[in-house]
């Protein structure tokens, strides 16, 4: 038989996808963990170090939470920072059977991937809502669901593992990206556009409201004069600044300070590009009215900014008869879950009981 005959050689398969170097520079390349399914045995030792893999998320003070809420079969419960799903994938088998919960979620990156990974555990449409908003729209959303209260309710403010470990959405000053940080990309302006609209005395004004900087005014006066040689668009860029600004206080300052300037001005400028505590207090308005009477409600926070209000929020509420019993001191993670996850050491969890009967009644 002639080779003509044998046809064309079949093709050859794809190569599997290689690291350039034992040290690659590459996000997509750097952190494998991110796939664990090919990588398990990258996953499991990051795991085993105390750390979080990249691209995924520790749910916190999950049997707290479980505590606080108390969720029983056949109660209506609404995770209304979906995020990673973990603490809903706890949530659900406590509610079944006849009981479902409603997930919230604004990103438009992550929520499709979580709601594929709680199908997979086999959370079905009958048991699990996902639904694309922001917490704040809580009432509407419950109206949609024909719904006027439900048991229980529970909100993870800030941001999530997924969105900090993805350099591409510009959460984090640990790798180079562009400076976004919205939590919703097809919405709003990114926090490179606010920078360049704001001036040294709002700036640190934002500063200070946002994340209680006390370095507020060298920032902003580094950063905004950092904007008029070049437009702050990329995390690297804002990070050269901020440490800029930092170099003139002593050393051991400096030492003691660490990153946390850092954090602390992302954090800032986060909030005010998602508007989170205009979003928070209308939640926490909302929430009496969303919950049934006995109905549940606990909250994680991550600063003092968030945990002001959540506090105030919910004494105002017990005063004025709305809730029947609220948290009289903050819940923290304990010390073996703050060394298996770091992230743990910022939470505070609150919880409030609904009133049983209106105020007055």
């Amino acid at each position: 038989m002639s080779d003509d005959a044998a046809g064309p050689p079949a093709p050859r398969p794809p190569r599997r996808p290689r690291y350039r170097g034992t040290h690659p520079r590459r996000f997509a390349e750097k952190y494998k963990e991110r796939d664990p399914e090919r990588h398990p045995e990258t996953t499991a030792k990051v795991e085993a170090s105390g750390k979080t893999p990249a691209g995924s998320h520790r749910p916190i003070l999950v049997a707290e939470v479980l505590a606080a809420l108390r969720p029983e079969p056949g109660e209506t419960a609404v995770d209304a920072t979906l995020g990673h799903g973990g603490h809903a994938e706890a949530l659900l088998p406590r509610l079944l059977p006849d009981g479902r919960l409603i997930g919230l979620d604004v990103d438009p990156i992550e929520r499709p991937k979580t709601e594929r990974r709680l199908r997979a555990l086999g959370f079905g449409p009958e048991v699990l809502a996902v639904r694309a908003s922001n917490f704040a729209g809580l009432p509407k959303v419950l109206a949609a669901e024909g719904l006027a209260t439900v048991d229980l309710v529970l909100a993870d403010l800030g941001v999530s593992s997924m969105q900090l470990d993805d350099p591409a959405r510009g959460f984090t000053f640990k790798e180079d990206g562009p400076l976004d940080l919205r939590m919703n990309p097809d919405r709003g302006l990114p926090a490179s556009a606010l920078l360049a609209r704001l001036d040294t005395a709002k700036l640190a004004r934002l500063l200070r409201e946002n994340s209680d900087e006390p370095h507020a005014e060298e920032i902003a006066t580094a950063v905004v004069e950092a904007g008029r040689t070049e437009p702050v668009t990329t995390t690297a860029r804002l990070a050269e600044a901020i440490r800029e600004a930092l170099a003139p206080l002593p050393a051991r300052v400096r030492a003691e300070e660490g990153t946390a300037p850092l954090s602390r001005v992302f954090q800032a400028l986060r909030i005010a590009v998602n508007e989170e505590f205009t979003a928070l207090d209308a939640f926490l308005a909302a929430l009496p009215s969303c919950l049934a009477p006995g109905g549940r409600a606990a909250i994680l926070t991550f600063h003092s900014g968030e945990d002001r209000r959540v506090k105030q929020a919910f004494r105002d509420g017990e005063r004025a008869g709305l809730y029947a019993s609220v948290a009289r001191e903050v819940i923290r993670a304990g010390p073996e879950e703050r060394r298996a996850n770091p992230r743990a050491s910022a939470a505070k969890l609150r919880w409030a009981v609904r009133a049983v009967a209106p105020p007055g009644v």
